[in-house]
Order: structure tokens, then C-alpha cells, then sequence
């Protein structure tokens, strides 16, 4: 097949704020969008027991599909729009689909209040299983609109140009999959992108302060040399990026949290680990998918 944006669709408004999302992103590459809606058939008694016939269940869901991508395609009508029907177990039908696509986007749902919001058991397992980069939408806030800033004559618009992108990035751990992410994205938007680096004060503080030496300062800037350092290569492929650093003392994932308040788009890796059982994300992107309002991109790598 070929390059496409693929969009897990299941009728909810968070994902077709999703799709909503993937059809301009998929506008910015030049890309077609394809939105995947998987039935997972339900047994006969129980379809009985909720009113429902088997064959009506379907419909439905077939009936939600060609309604998304008849409101996509008028919405958007500079980008190419499918809609596929699959039969079978969400999460191994949209890895399955993520073999030959850009992007994978799903919708996640608010918890409400401070809790945040939830990433159900399918979204997990294709984020902690997926080669691609997931994007995770939710609905409203800056999944409808927000790409773009304040216009103080109205709404924010096109008009306006697009919100920063913001990068989680772990000086430890570089990976150059996960940092061109970043820069394509900023570039396509013709955004700003902040990296940013959060980080803890080593063990040997304390032992430095029982001696009567306070070696604080020296910390932050040997912190805050080393992102430059790293972002040095990245500065000079992407001479066109306006760049923005922030290395904070302090949970990296709070930091991404507050920073991405005013983003477009939240970049984070994950590393791949091949062990079949469980759901492994990581710390830091497994707290911004639960928390971050904006969208957040986990990219996979090695």
C-alpha cells in the first residue's frame, strides 16, 4: 500500500478528533489519510441480550465509518480519504496496519479534573508494540484548532501560524529517530521547537554538601551544555528551526507536561524492547500520554 496516515476509528469523539488531527498532518506531508474502523464481532447471546442482533451491530459500525469519511473528505477536501472495515482484535489489526503507514493515530479519552486522561488497553499495546510513531489525540483543546496560535482579531486560525513543537529528550539515551521527528515536524509547520531535558541532581550531592561544598551551579550549566552539545548536528541539518532549550532540575515528565501546555504537537521515545509479555512504554512517555492536554507523538527506537 501506499505511504498513508492511519487513523484507529471507533465512532467515539476522541477519535474523530483523531482523524480530524491525522487529516492535517497528513495535508502538511502530502500524504493520504486511511481511517481503520475494526468490528470486533460480538457473541450472539450477548448481542441478544443487548437488543442488538449481530448483523445490526455491524451495520452500525459500518454505518459510523462511511460517515467519518464522507464529514473528512468535505472538511478537508485537499486530502485523500478512505475508509477501511476489519474483522478481528483491535490492537493486532492496527499494528498489522502500522506495517505500511506513516503514522498511527488514536484517540484518548479525559478522566476529568487532575487525573488525566485515559489510554485504554488497546491504545497501550499498539503504542508499546508499534514500529511507527502513535499519535495519541484528544478531543478539543488543541486537537480542534489548537495546531495554531492566539489571533487576536478572533480564534486562532491558519492565519496565525502553527503552536511550537515540544521534545522530550534524554541526553543519556540520544537517538537520531526520535530528534528528526521532532525537527521534520517544526519544519513542516514552520514552528519553533523546544527541546527540552529534565534531570536529577546525582548521588554524589549530598556527599559534596556534607562536605561543605554546594556544586548546584555547576551541575546546571555542565546540564545545560551538554543539550546544546547534542542539538549542535540537529542545529546545523536544520538551519531553518528556530530552537529553544530547557534543561530543568526536576521530573522530565512534569517539565514536558507544562511545556506542551502551549504546543502543537509533544514528541517523546520510547526504546523497543522485543520481550512479548507486558506493555513496556517508559516512565516518561507513559506520564505525558496520561497527562499532557496536547497531542503527544511516542516514537519507537531502538
Amino acid at each position: 500500500m501506499a505511504r498513508t496516515i492511519t487513523v484507529g476509528l471507533d465512532g467515539s469523539p476522541e477519535s474523530l478528533a483523531a482523524a480530524d488531527w491525522a487529516a492535517r498532518e497528513a495535508a502538511l506531508r502530502r500524504l493520504p489519510v486511511r481511517l481503520l474502523q475494526v468490528w470486533q464481532p460480538v457473541p450472539e447471546p450477548m448481542a441478544s441480550a443487548l437488543l442488538l442482533g449481530v448483523d445490526a451491530h455491524r451495520y452500525e459500525t459500518e454505518r459510523i465509518l462511511t460517515g467519518a469519511v464522507k464529514d473528512l473528505r468535505e472538511r478537508h477536501p485537499g486530502v485523500g480519504v478512505t475508509g477501511e472495515h476489519r474483522v478481528g482484535a483491535p490492537a493486532g489489526i492496527l499494528l498489522d496496519a502500522a506495517r505500511d503507514t506513516e503514522l498511527l493515530v488514536l484517540g484518548s479519552r479525559a478522566l476529568g479534573g487532575l487525573v488525566g486522561f485515559l489510554v485504554g488497553s488497546v491504545g497501550q499495546s499498539v503504542v508499546a508494540r508499534s514500529d511507527v510513531p502513535v499519535v495519541l489525540v484528544r478531543a478539543g483543546g488543541q486537537a480542534s484548532g489548537g495546531h495554531h496560535g492566539e489571533d487576536p482579531a478572533g480564534p486562532p486560525s491558519a492565519a496565525t501560524g502553527f503552536r511550537p513543537v515540544v521534545l522530550g529528550l534524554d541526553t543519556d539515551s540520544l537517538d537520531e529517530t526520535v530528534i528528526t521527528f521532532a525537527f521534520e515536524e517544526a519544519r513542516r509547520r514552520g514552528t519553533t521547537l523546544t527541546v527540552v531535558h529534565g534531570w536529577n541532581l546525582p548521588p554524589y550531592y549530598v556527599h559534596s554538601l556534607a562536605a561543605g561544598v554546594d556544586p548546584r551551579e555547576d551541575i546546571v550549566r555542565g546540564q545545560a551544555a551538554v543539550l546544546t552539545e547534542a542539538l549542535l548536528p540537529w542545529r546545523e541539518k536544520y538551519p531553518d528551526v528556530e530552537v529553544t532549550e530547557q534543561s530543568r532540575l526536576g521530573s522530565p515528565a512534569d517539565h514536558l507536561v507544562v511545556a506542551a501546555r502551549d504546543a502543537s504537537l509533544l514528541a517523546v521515545g520510547r526504546r523497543v524492547r522485543r520481550n512479548p509479555l507486558g506493555t513496556h512504554i517508559g516512565a516518561v512517555a507513559h506520564a505525558v500520554m496520561h497527562h499532557a492536554t496536547t497531542p503527544v507523538a511516542v516514537v519507537a527506537h531502538p
